[in-house]
């Protein structure tokens, strides 16, 4: 760090020019306080011949309490100054400038001394004592007019240990100063602090810091540098312009939408905006359901979609398959399975996930579990990347803020109780969703089949049973009516006579059509009859049934059906494709499918 650094920001915050008092000695210079002219720092310059630069120093006076304070190395006594106010500072590559500003702005408040002694090098024997010319108030210093709210302001901050709770306790005091304060003097120039506080700019860019706010609280919205915007966004977090944490959120949002929405300002700061909202709910007890109209919708879309993963039964089918969608990757939206069987094919996704999470066991834990892991309980730092000051400690508070996330505060100190990403197992979920969309592909016959991955099987009697309660949902109820059962049954007995009778008549045709077609029939595969059984000895021969169905009056895909239904106990898995009104056997099953026929037919 240099002197000219500190030179430059005594002149950019408080409007100070350095002073060259004595010509006979230009290496010395002073920084006076612009109100009473009684000075601050006693700036020294000398040129080393042996090393070839020059030595930078000053004196502050900032007390000596300072010294044991902050055990730096560039801090020592006073060089020249004398009395218990003054502290000597070298400076070189390790001044850190922040310590520096602070123990002059320090010295500006400090106690007034009437007068003070400069020790010289190379001096006269006798000591020279040189009273300050004191100016008058602004004469040479000050180019701006300083209100006397902001001035009252300024006055207003107390150094302390220049810990970060200490500023934001100053910044709150300061702030419920100017909570009404107007302005109208606009300033646009480029200002970046983190985490700014009025302490931090200077007259000029507070008045036009005001002027904007001013507008803002008009509903009018300007550009202006980040950093003084973010000093409006803790105005609000700590109570400053308005009422009620209700309204809080009120005006959080509507900055939100006249100042980011409107491409004005940096949309960087929409994260710790809906962050802070979310702070600011929870610590004021604002109800959930008001809050989230202000929260970040991807937060609140997962933690709505945990919950319903969570207790499916409850659940319809379109939230279950949006909320795996949320933790399921793009993919999972532009299955076939969805785009040519919306209904059936999110019906199939929902009955997926209620069997696993019923009937799953995963190393002891059911799938939610297995995916998600467990609520676990974590320190919570509210506010804690903004500026923000609470008078009072918390007192011990419960906030249930949905079904899968809750803050418990205990002694002043805050917990948030939550499923974390870090124990989320998304792979075991992906690998659960790919096996089913692969096996539900086939079922639905939606063509753009996917392979099997060998370290997804165990996902396969999940999903199969997901098809085989889909088939038992979609078989037609049978209704009987109890009132006509009595009739049902005369009828039936009269009928039994009749057939008795019939039968004796025609035993011995019926046994010698029996025999006849024992002699001429193919054999048939168990649960197909017989024209079900030669059409699939065609396919599997290579050959084509069209005619053999035309001529049956059958269709296509209702053959394929009831041939793949009679052989899925045997396979797991369709065995016959229908592709518009063609029917080909699956390739990898076409030699079982010949064994079970009893070999090559046609040799």
């Amino acid at each position: 760090m240099e002197l000219s650094e500190l030179t430059a920001y005594a002149k950019e915050k408080y409007q100070i020019q350095e002073q060259h008092k004595w010509p006979e000695l230009p290496g010395l210079s002073v920084l006076a306080d612009p109100k009473t002219g009684k000075w601050a720092a006693l700036l020294m310059r000398q040129w080393d011949e042996e090393s070839g630069s020059e030595i930078q120093r000053c004196d502050i006076k900032c007390g000596r309490e300072v010294l044991a304070e902050l055990p730096l190395p560039f801090l020592s006594l006073p060089f020249h100054m004398r009395g218990p106010r003054w502290i000597g500072v070298a400076f070189d590559d390790h001044t850190d400038p922040d310590v520096v500003f602070r123990l002059f702005e320090r010295a500006l408040r400090g106690d007034r001394m009437q007068g003070c002694t400069i020790v010289l090098d190379n001096a006269p024997r006798e000591t020279v004592v040189i009273e300050p010319v004191i100016p008058a108030f602004g004469g040479m210093t000050s180019s701006v007019d300083i209100p006397e709210k902001i001035e009252a302001m300024l006055d207003l901050y107390e150094y302390g240990d220049g810990s970060f709770s200490q500023k934001c306790r100053n910044f709150y005091r300061q702030g419920k100063w100017m909570e009404d304060y107007e302005d109208d003097v606009p300033w646009s120039g480029a200002f970046r602090r983190y985490f700014p506080t009025y302490h931090d700019l200077n007259v000029r860019q507070l008045r036009g810091y005001f002027s904007w706010r001013t507008q803002v609280r008009q509903g009018k919205f300007h550009p202006i540098a980040t950093s003084l915007a973010y000093l409006y966004v803790y105005e609000l977090l700590n109570g400053i312009g308005v009422l009620s944490p209700d309204e809080t959120l009120k005006k959080l949002r509507e900055f939100e939408v006249g100042f980011l929405d409107s491409g004005i300002g940096d949309p960087k700061m929409r994260g710790n905006l809906h962050r802070w909202m979310m702070d600011h709910a929870v610590l004021h007890g604002v109800s959930s359901a008001l809050a989230r109209q202000y929260m970040d919708p991807a937060l609140m879309a997962r933690d709505d979609a945990l919950s319903v993963l969570r207790d499916p039964k409850e659940a319809v089918d379109e939230e279950i398959f949006s909320a795996l969608c949320v933790f399921g990757g793009k993919k999972l939206k532009s299955s076939p399975v969805i785009t040519k069987m919306s209904d059936q094919g999110k019906r199939l996704f929902a009955m997926l996930w209620r069997y696993a999470v019923k009937n799953s066991v995963i190393k002891g834990k059911d799938m939610f579990t297995a995916c998600f892991g467990e609520q676990k309980t974590f320190l919570w730092h509210p506010l804690a990347n903004a500026v923000y000051w609470e008078e009072q400690r918390h007192p011990d508070a419960d906030v249930i803020w949905d079904a899968c996330r809750s803050f418990h505060c205990c002694d002043g100190v805050w917990y948030e109780k939550r499923y974390d990403q870090l124990y989320f197992d998304q792979r075991r979920l992906q690998a659960l969703l790919h096996e089913a969309d692969r096996l539900f592909r086939r079922e639905l016959k939606t063509n753009h089949y996917l392979r099997q991955k060998a370290d997804e099987a165990w996902a396969t009697p999940l999903a199969q049973a997901a098809i085989h309660a889909l088939r038992q949902a979609s078989r037609p109820a049978v209704t009987i009516d109890l009132s006509e059962l009595e009739q049902i049954r005369l009828d039936a007995m009269q009928t039994k006579d009749s057939l008795l009778i019939e039968a004796e008549l025609e035993e011995e045709e019926i046994a010698a059509a029996d025999t006849a077609a024992s002699e001429t029939e193919p054999d048939t595969v168990e649960g197909l009859d017989a024209l079900h059984t030669q059409i699939l000895c065609v396919l599997a021969h290579g050959g084509s049934p069209a005619a053999l169905i035309k001529e049956n009056h059958l269709m296509p895909a209702v053959a394929a059906d009831t041939i793949n239904a009679a052989l899925f106990d045997v396979f797991d898995d369709n065995v016959i494709e229908c592709e518009g009104d063609e029917l080909l056997v699956v390739a990898d099953y076409q030699e079982d499918i010949l064994q079970m026929l009893g070999g090559d037919k046609d040799e």
